[in-house]
């Protein structure tokens, strides 16, 4: 069998019924992967193959006794390589750490899932450290994108692998992390669901960090419900599947400054066409100015929490193997060399300053919404310089960033027409509005299938 592009609460329900067993379920996943015309290769830096299907007898032979498994009991999931795996080497999408320790034990965010009983395919692919949007990474690979493979098309990143487990069938979730955009992104960019929550809603513990203070942890699935499953699994919620907000009269507003910029016109005019659907289904959407969203560039100019996060992290390993790191993320690590405390300080000073003015504005809204990313996926020779992939880098993440440094809670969803390029409409709302942004997200999501 194919694992079937469905949502984890479908796959729950079929392993309850006994239409499928798991043991199908995680040979579909290494079929795909095994597959020499697949991408299985680029998605996975390693593969659990017979850990899963010792997992999933387990769970099948609890079945078949009539005990009762926890809901979501023998679904295959892809594990970010940032998060340690008990016996395991965590690499985080480079060789520098390939000679360090096994785990002594899982991720929180790991043992959460394996908790819950999603069993682990294995480690998926990941931008070096995740210091990118885009998704390349010259030690194991790209995965290619899945719309116009042929062309080569980006994945986005960081959370490359996570979001093409899922796409090909790999995996029924993925679990990413998301510091700038490292869910939303790829999520955009390849038709899925990415999910970011308000960062301390999920505890890091056991994930190699980028930056301590903006690093999120959230699923990329199919659906709403299948990052809203996750969610509320990673943070010890109760989850709320039915709950959706009524679209009339739900505040929605758009950005004007800086998010509209660069957009090609596939996703203008995508974004454009969902608007018109909400305000239609009664939705008040206004424009509003925004007008803070064009002071971050000035106010991360230097290299922000990430350079100012990652360069201590990496300082020793750096003088060490930094011949060994992939040079365009080095030199972005390397930009925290010239931060001072001082520098830092006032970082953390303005940031306060600018979540307080920037969520004065949603006083008056529910939501933002803007493209979770300006253009379709670019292809993999369009970065083949450093000029174009900084450029290039720096638009995939802009949009997204804006979340991250405000300490909200955001979502992308697919909003394109089937069978042209995904565009990604990435919803937003300030710091532990989780609950209530996903619950706008089911009805903006029913809204949009049901073009």
């Amino acid at each position: 069998m194919t694992l079937p592009v469905v949502s984890l609460e479908h796959l729950s329900a079929e392993l309850e019924a006994g239409r499928v067993s798991s043991r199908e379920l995680v040979e579909a996943c290494l079929a795909r992967i095994a597959d020499p015309a697949g991408e299985g290769a680029r998605v996975y830096i390693r593969v659990d193959a017979e850990d899963a299907r010792r997992a999933a007898d387990e769970i099948d032979e609890a079945r078949a006794r009539g005990e009762r498994t926890r809901r979501y009991a023998g679904i295959p999931v892809s594990i970010k390589d940032l998060f340690d795996i008990e016996g395991q080497v965590t690499t985080a999408g480079s060789v520098v750490l390939a000679g360090s320790a096994p785990a002594a034990r899982d991720a929180a965010a790991v043992a959460r899932l394996r908790e819950a009983g999603f069993i682990i395919i294995g480690r998926s692919n990941m931008t070096e450290f995740a210091y990118s949007g885009l998704g390349l990474n010259p030690h194991y690979g790209t995965p290619r994108n899945p719309y116009d493979r042929q062309a080569g098309r980006i994945p986005g990143g960081s959370s490359s692998g996570a979001a093409i487990s899922v796409t090909d069938g790999m995996a029924a979730v993925g679990l990413g992390t998301d510091t700038g955009g490292s869910c939303r992104i790829p999520a955009a960019l390849t038709g899925l669901t990415g999910f970011k929550p308000t960062a301390s809603r999920v505890p890091a513990t056991g994930a190699f960090p980028l930056s301590t203070t903006l690093d999120s942890i959230g699923g990329i699935g199919f659906t709403v419900n299948c990052c809203a499953i996750v969610d509320a699994i990673l943070s010890s919620d109760p989850v709320y599947l039915s709950e959706r907000a009524p679209l009339a009269g739900l505040r929605i507003g758009v950005p004007q400054t800086v998010v509209l910029d660069g957009m090609d016109r596939h996703v203008a005019d995508t974004f454009q066409a969902a608007l018109r659907r909400l305000s239609q289904a009664g939705a008040q959407v206004a424009d509003v100015p925004f007008a803070e969203f064009g002071e971050l560039a000035d106010i991360n100019a230097k290299g922000g929490f990430t350079a100012a996060e990652s360069y201590p992290l990496h300082r020793a390993m750096l003088a060490r193997h930094g011949d060994q790191y992939d040079p365009r993320v080095k030199v972005r690590i390397e930009k925290g060399a010239q931060l001072t405390p001082a520098d830092v300080a006032e970082l953390r000073a303005r940031r306060t300053d600018w979540i307080r003015r920037t969520g004065r504005h949603f006083e008056e809204l529910d939501l933002i919404a803007c493209p979770t990313v300006p253009t379709i996926a670019p292809t993999l020779a369009e970065l083949d310089d450093d000029g174009a992939y900084g450029r290039i880098n720096l638009l995939m993440l802009r949009n997204p960033t804006f979340i991250n440094f405000l300490d909200g809670c955001a979502i992308s969803l697919p909003c394109h027409e089937p069978g042209t390029a995904p565009v990604g409409l990435m919803l937003a709302a300030t710091q532990g509005q989780d609950r209530r942004l996903l619950a706008m997200a089911r009805s903006v999501e029913a809204l949009l299938a049901a073009r």
